[in-house]
């Protein structure tokens, strides 16, 4: 009798615990479990789907008149402008300065992705020569300095910054003033903003990657918090730009925010009544001598180049 009762307990014990973790889980580990491909884990987009000269391609493949086969600029840049600067370069270059090892872009390829904290240092490093970047934080402005160089940035299209929030979230607009309110903590639930009776958990990006950066542009003078109030059971804010969202990394579960009454689409970015709306540039050094440059830099500004911002999800200038 008494081992039976020495049984009962200790499955009573492990159902217990089995309880605790399925709702551990439930409520805090399944919010933070990255179901993207392990590609798309590694290099925040799938590369592979990216490449110039591919059949199975997602580029949009534009023609030419100029090439450029010798003094070949290295291209680099942000996640979200790969389709821009990868059909630039396919438009623009031979296909054999274009080297993929089937995971990445090899050494001594014309064309390269290492994100955006990654292409700013190796711009100023002389391993890229132009990158398509959204604006260099004030570190990536101090790197510069400390080496002696100098950025010039030349815009090539529009891009909107959006906040994004779950699908299930009945709050679809808040204003500049309510979102910089959520992230400095004036803001900590969402039934303050019109939403349900849920905390507010405000989330950030990592330290210089470009939308963490356009981020604190956003918020000015404000100095962002990051508390743990929302963490297991607040529903989430984030931010990220709009065609990372809406095209590259689609997620079903999400969905972007309307600011001021305006919801970040195609005519409202370029009409300039979306109010997150800014401009992403191609940015080489000042002391570069590389005459093909300005080559890349035109075609980019060229009708067939804005053809290319445009057909890859991005406003035209």
């Amino acid at each position: 009798m008494k081992l039976i009762k020495q049984l009962a307990m200790l499955f009573g014990l492990a159902g217990f615990f089995i309880l605790i973790d399925i709702f551990l889980f439930n409520i805090f580990t399944s919010r933070y479990i990255d179901r993207r491909s392990a590609e798309m884990k590694g290099q925040s987009i799938e590369v592979s789907k990216f490449l110039p000269f591919d059949e199975g391609s997602q580029l949009f493949h534009a023609d030419s008149e100029i090439k450029i086969d010798e003094n070949i600029p290295v291209l680099d840049g942000a996640a979200a402008l790969l389709p821009v600067f990868s059909s630039v370069a396919e438009a623009l270059y031979p296909e054999e300065s274009i080297l993929f090892d089937g995971n990445e872009y090899a050494d001594g390829s014309s064309l390269r992705y290492t994100n955006t904290r990654g292409s700013y240092k190796a711009l100023v490093d002389g391993d890229a020569d132009i990158i398509f970047c959204a604006k260099p934080s004030e570190e990536q402005l101090q790197y510069a300095k400390d080496a002696g160089k100098e950025f010039v940035m030349v815009p090539v299209g529009y891009e909107a910054f959006v906040f994004i929030v779950g699908k299930d979230n009945p709050v679809t607009d808040l204003s500049a003033e309510e979102i910089r309110g959520i992230y400095t903590g004036k803001y900590t639930n969402w039934s303050q903003l019109g939403g349900e009776d849920a905390p507010i958990d405000a989330v950030q990006r990592n330290k210089g990657s470009g939308s963490q950066t356009t981020f604190l542009g956003f918020m000015g003078d404000e100095k962002p918090v990051k508390k743990l109030y929302g963490t297991l059971f607040g529903k989430a804010i984030g931010f990220s730009f709009r065609y990372y969202v809406d095209g590259i990394n689609k997620n079903p579960d999400v969905k972007m925010l309307s600011v001021g009454g305006y919801y970040p689409d195609a005519e409202n970015i370029a009409n300039g009544n979306y109010p997150l709306s800014s401009c992403f540039y191609a940015i080489y050094l000042k002391d570069n001598e590389n005459p093909n440059i300005q080559s890349v830099i035109d075609f980019c500004l060229s009708e067939k180049g804005q053809e290319i911002v445009e057909k890859s999800g991005y406003i035209p200038l």
